[in-house]
């Protein structure tokens, strides 16, 4: 190796872990990519999730073109409502960015790797993979230092609704019922889809039994 290429084993690229998860690689900012989006998931046991339900236009995306390529194990995806089974080998290509994709490991050790990017354009980071690291914090429930991380985050770019609900969610897990729904008010009126996941997503518990919290997100 020298300071014009390097060589690196995907499981040697340090991997976000949350036990209910499948372990995610961030191959791009390891490795300092500047040309084109690249990711790695491995799934850690059957019938996980590998590729959550998305498309390239909702919050967070970055209008990418995105291949996926199944490295090992097995796969089931999820495209446009088709389902593509996927071995290892398998290329599935989603060229259209309204088109919701998403794949289940069949077998534990799948593991798939993205890459991605905008065509005609300079390649730029999409926005979920800025704040995506701080997620770490929520799994190991150190929850001062997530919100550490989005207000950063926040602060950098203000106007991204994934941020404001990541934040919020923080916000909520310590405590701070104001700041919680301020900043989810904010998340849910740049991108909607984000109406539906709060009226679950646990982080919320603990204050969904303000009077207010029906009125951001019911």
């Amino acid at each position: 190796m020298s300071d014009r290429w390097e060589v690196r084993r995907i499981e040697d690229i340090g991997a976000f872990i949350d036990p209910a998860r499948a372990r995610w690689h961030p191959i791009r900012t390891e490795l300092g990519l500047g040309a084109f989006g690249v990711n790695a998931w491995r799934a850690t046991e059957a019938g996980q999730e590998l590729i959550g339900e998305h498309d390239e236009v909702g919050g967070g995306a970055g209008r990418h073109e995105e291949l996926y390529l199944v490295l090992s194990g097995h796969a089931t995806f999820t495209v446009g409502g088709e389902t593509v089974d996927a071995p290892a080998g398998q290329l599935v290509f989603v060229g259209d960015p309204e088109v919701k994709r998403s794949a289940t490991a069949e077998e534990a050790g799948t593991t798939v790797l993205v890459a991605g990017g905008k065509r005609g354009e300079p390649f730029a980071v999409s926005p979920w993979e800025r704040y995506a690291e701080g997620l770490q914090f929520f799994a190991t429930k150190e929850y001062d230092r997530a919100l550490e991380f989005f207000e950063r985050a926040h602060r950098e770019a203000p106007e991204q609704a994934g941020v404001l609900y990541n934040l919020a969610c923080a916000e909520s897990l310590l405590g701070q019922p104001d700041d919680a729904l301020a900043h989810l008010a904010q998340a849910i009126e740049l991108s909607p889809s984000f109406r539906e996941a709060a009226q679950t997503d646990s982080d919320f518990d603990p204050i969904r039994a303000d009077p207010r919290f029906d009125g951001v997100a019911g």
